[in-house]
């Protein structure tokens, strides 16, 4: 008996060493991010995850349309792909 639960000991131990150092930083990541998507308003500058930069003129359910360059372009992205809100 004694020697299964020192055999469980260590396996459990880098579990909850793996959790609290890598799955439990990136829930909170993840959730600072989420957040961040959700409260976006139109006229926040923000930086997509591929790198373009833009201000938002639109906002729907799930596309967000932003205005980039001198000349005003305007094209839809997902909020997935917003990786930055350069206001914040």
């Amino acid at each position: 008996m004694v020697d299964t639960l020192r055999a469980l000991i260590l396996p459990i131990g880098f579990l909850a060493i793996f959790y609290f150092l890598l799955i439990r930083p990136q829930q909170k990541k993840d959730k600072k991010i989420k957040e961040m998507r959700n409260n976006l308003q139109v006229g926040d500058k923000i930086t997509t995850i591929g790198g373009i930069i833009g201000k938002i003129v639109k906002i729907k359910e799930d596309d967000v349309t932003i205005e980039i360059g001198s000349d005003k372009t305007k094209f839809e992205v997902k909020k997935w792909a917003i990786g930055n809100n350069i206001n914040e």
